[in-house]
């Protein structure tokens, strides 16, 4: 049965129409991407189908009982409340659940024990255990973990203590929480580091609800939607399949309307001219016939998305030095806390090195220091080593501020000019500049004629040049960067997430850009399809240091899912050489041991039983439907990981028994 079917939706915004004919049905376990233009009405149709907004025309239609929570950008509103409570409010239900059992038990401890009462208490009982039982809250409260909140110990901070990211992400966990049959996403992936984007889309795949999700992350989409609604003219088209075969298909599509374009316009040129010819003269009639035919033409047209569209290639770069940097000894510092200890990082000539890590781990500390952006915990000096590269801070040196601070020893090569781009674009405002032309005009040089033609090419035209600083949205925010960025000529890239509010049309104009760009990268991202077409070699935050693997994005994850095979490989093989307990006994035995105490023989009984009791839960959770949705794999993963650790747990106490 279909969880949700929206059949010829519409919606007017200040009285012009944004939506129109908008249809679709999806099943449970469908993941349908809305792609679109900014603009295009992707968040209002969103918010349309929450109850949120209202619905212009058309019929939308949701199953019986149907939960739908919504996850968006907006941050929320009351923000004394903790994490933990503001996560678990996303199960409103199952909260309401807990109250009415604590009132109908505190009936029955008075006495009350008729029909009415037990039975009302029996269907509440049975609607929890059906929720997952009274382990909804760990359950839900797990999710945050696999969004990046890691210690426990967040769980009790109020909002107001958060980032915007974080809150972001405490958004998206309370949409999780309450296990959602429609289940509607605004941008899930932004402020998630990698290893929580992975988190995400195995969640997503295995969650037992329809799924609604805007979305500019392309290795996300291709990893989560079944199926795609392009709005675009205030049209909606549905397409079931995934969203590569979506781009297949629409490359398709406006491959053949450009042919059916130029079609036309040979047409109606060869009709306007025979017109213009013969308006008058013996010929006039058929002139006029030509005419009514050219009046009844309906044009095709590429639409808005076609006629604008970014793409802009970088200077070709001057020759720097063949060593553009190389950090010895690195450090990353928050007053006391150490992010990084000893690490080492360098960028030849030419190379493209990518730099990944979770949030938080100190890249972007790291990556702003070698761009100049930030001082270094040195003495100021410049020093030169033998080779004539510049020398900066000392290994030994210590930052004394309580900022996050970079020591160690850096060396600088030979000719090396940066341009750098930061996730927030604070430079944007240097020199009191107030529009998009004057921030332009400021970093380049450029006149202002050169400035508005350089604008031009990052979709910036005619009056938008002259918007306000303070008014552009981050999308617009992050192509201005990119302009400035692309002139400066710079021979060494800095980028700290550059796809950050960027549409995937300009993502991939980045792509192309960065593919072709001949100088030195060093790139921050979470894109990992952007990480994958362009890095050459990876450099990760590991461990409190650097790690780097030669190779791009997809090497990387190779060689990272070896290792962690081989660790999973050697723990199961420690597990297996554990003694048995007759092995004990007979060991002591062969030693003159005066045989088991008392207390040997008990943990031996309970060892026995721990054991069988685990052989029996393997044999029950071999049964597929102990797998078949989200909360059972969760139920039968606790028992399961329960079972065997109280078999780990009594064998550490017969060891310690045993000697």
């Amino acid at each position: 049965m279909a969880v949700i079917i929206a059949s010829d939706l519409s919606k007017d915004l200040s009285g012009e129409p944004l939506l129109r004919g908008i249809s679709f049905k999806l099943e449970r376990r469908d993941r349908m991407s809305l792609s679109g233009r900014n603009g295009a009405g992707k968040t209002t149709l969103l918010r349309m189908i929450s109850g949120e907004a209202s619905i212009d025309g058309g019929e939308l239609v949701l199953a019986k009982g149907t939960k739908v929570a919504l996850h968006d950008q907006r941050p929320p509103r009351d923000q004394r409340m903790t994490l933990r409570d503001y996560v678990l409010s996303g199960a409103p239900e199952l909260i309401a659940l807990e109250g009415e059992l604590q009132r109908l038990e505190q009936r029955m401890a008075d006495g009350d024990y008729e029909e009415p009462t037990l039975s009302a208490y029996a269907d509440a009982q049975a609607a929890l255990e059906h929720a997952g039982g009274y382990t909804w809250r760990e359950r839900a409260l797990s999710t945050l973990h696999g969004l990046g909140f890691r210690d426990d110990s967040v769980l009790d901070r109020r909002l107001e203590t958060f980032s915007g990211g974080e809150l972001t992400r405490a958004s998206l966990g309370r949409a999780l929480a309450g296990s959602p049959d429609l289940l509607l996403l605004d941008e899930p992936t932004n402020h998630l580091d990698i290893e929580s984007l992975e988190w995400l889309e195995t969640h997503l795949n295995a969650l037992d609800a329809a799924v609604i999700l805007i979305a500019h992350d392309r290795w996300f989409l291709e990893s989560v939607a079944t199926a795609v609604l392009e709005l675009e003219a205030g049209r909606g088209k549905f397409f079931p399949g995934t969203w590569h075969q979506w781009r297949t298909e629409k490359a398709q599509r406006e491959l053949a309307l450009g042919r059916a374009i130029e079609r036309q316009e040979a047409e109606i040129a060869r009709l306007e001219k025979f017109v213009t010819r013969f308006r008058a003269g013996t010929r006039a009639r058929q002139a006029q016939a030509r005419q009514k035919r050219l009046d009844k033409i309906e044009r095709l047209d590429r639409g808005e998305r076609d006629r604008e569209g970014l793409a802009f290639a970088f200077k070709p770069p001057e020759r720097s030095g063949r060593v553009v940097f190389e950090l010895q000894g690195g450090t990353v510092t928050i007053g006391e806390r150490v992010l990084l200890h000893d690490g080492e990082l360098w960028l030849e000539r030419g190379e493209h090195v990518s730099v990944v890590g979770p949030n938080g781990a100190g890249k972007t500390t790291l990556i702003e220091t070698l761009a100049g952006h930030r001082p270094f915990a040195d003495d100021g000096a410049e020093r030169r080593d033998a080779t004539g590269m510049a020398v900066r801070g000392d290994p030994l040196i210590t930052p004394a501020a309580a900022g996050p601070q970079v020591a160690g020893k850096l060396l600088t090569g030979h000719n090396v000019k940066i341009g750098f781009l930061s996730q927030h674009s604070e430079e944007l405002h240097a020199g009191n500049a107030r529009t998009v032309l004057e921030a332009t005009t400021h970093r380049t040089g450029l006149t202002p004629a050169n400035a508005r033609a350089l604008l031009g090419r990052f979709l910036f035209s005619g009056e938008e040049a002259e918007k306000p600083l303070e008014g552009l949205s981050g999308g617009e925010r992050q192509r201005l960067s990119l302009a400035i960025l692309v002139q400066s000529g710079a021979n060494v890239l800095i980028l700290d997430e550059p796809t950050n509010h960027l549409d995937v049309e300009s993502r991939e104009a980045l792509e192309d850009a960065l593919s072709q760009f001949t100088g030195s990268l060093l790139l921050i991202s979470h894109d990992r399809a952007l990480l994958d077409a362009v890095g050459t070699r990876t450099v990760a935050f590991e461990d409190g240091t650097l790690r780097t693997y030669l190779g791009g994005w997809a090497e990387y994850v190779r060689v990272r899912e070896e290792r962690a095979a081989d660790a999973a490989a050697a723990k199961q093989a420690q597990t297996q050489a554990k003694p048995k307990p007759a092995a004990k006994r007979a060991a002591g035995a062969a030693n003159g041991a005066n045989g088991s105490s008392r207390q040997q023989a008990k943990l031996e009984e309970q060892i026995e039983r721990a054991e069988a009791a685990l052989r029996a839960l393997e044999e029950e959770l071999a049964d597929p439907s102990a797998w078949s949705t989200p909360v059972r794999s969760a139920e039968s993963t606790a028992r399961h990981e329960a079972a065997k650790r109280a078999v780990d747990e009594l064998y550490a106490r017969y060891e310690q028994v045993a000697g």
